[in-house]
């Protein structure tokens, strides 16, 4: 870090103070280029852009330019970015010698003999600016839009080695309600009119499903139900496999429409 120090009449100039320790002695090959140090306090685009900043500064009427006016202040313009930044001064001579012919031919007389001669010289310079007004607003405003990686950047997320992918069942829903209907409606066979109150555990049920398909392979959707049971119990056996379902434990394999489901353990583990 670089701090200036206080000039005080010692017997050697601190010239400055470098990371705590006094700086008694220029570097003798310290240089600084005349050019190091650049000031842009307007930066025009081209020689319309400086036009247009002109009339729009002293808020003209674009269609009633005032030559005289603008070209000498124009002028003064050119003067100084020939000093500031001598390649830029071409083509802004140009539209110089532009305004120039246009301020002539505004002050010599004009015959009247055709009708061209009575046409504004001006017409062709505004409508210029009036293009060039037009596409540098659509640059601003497209400028102005949300862009990525300026006003919005993406965020990615990586997913930890615990987080169980869920992929949804290859069999509708529509096949699976049908099965349960043709197990309930077995199941009204044996109902009874003797009322008793029988626990129903639904983890139990989860774990007698597990026990049928300990071995592996393929076991019929009905052979999971005991119709017996009544209503209840099949409600019971097949929210327990719903439930394993979603939990990803089992599988659900139906050849074709309208064919018998079968149940396994998904990927064939025990």
């Amino acid at each position: 870090m670089l701090v200036l120090a206080p000039t005080a009449p010692e017997a050697e100039t601190r010239y400055a103070l470098v990371r705590g320790a006094p700086l008694l002695k220029l570097p003798e090959d310290l240089y600084i280029p005349p050019d190091a140090l650049e000031v842009f306090l307007d930066a025009f685009e081209g020689p319309l852009d400086l036009l247009l900043y002109l009339i729009r500064k002293q808020n003209l009427d674009i269609l009633d330019i005032p030559i005289a006016q603008i070209t000498t202040q124009y002028m003064e313009y050119v003067e100084l970015m020939k000093e500031i930044k001598l390649e830029l001064a071409a083509e802004y001579l140009v539209m110089a010698a532009m305004l120039c012919e246009i301020k002539s031919r505004m002050l010599l007389p004009r015959p009247e003999t055709a009708e061209d001669e009575h046409a504004d010289p001006r017409a062709e310079l505004v409508r210029r600016l009036m293009e060039y007004e037009r596409f540098k607003q659509a640059a601003q405003d497209l400028d102005g839009l949300p862009r990525e990686g300026r006003d919005t950047f993406p965020v990615y997320a990586e997913l930890s080695p615990e987080h169980i992918r869920r992929t949804p069942p290859t069999v509708d829903l529509a096949e699976v309600l049908s099965a349960l209907r043709d197990v309930l409606r077995r199941a009204d066979l044996f109902s009874s009119h003797r009322v008793e109150r029988e626990s129903l555990s639904l983890r139990e049920r989860m774990s007698r499903v597990l026990v049928v398909l300990q071995h592996g392979g393929f076991v019929a959707f009905e052979a999971l139900f005991d119709v017996t049971e009544g209503r209840a119990g099949v409600v019971v056996s097949f929210l327990a496999v719903l439930e394993l379902v979603k939990s990803s434990v089992l599988e659900l394999v139906q050849a074709e429409a309208y064919a018998p489901i079968h149940v396994r353990l998904r990927g064939g583990e025990a």
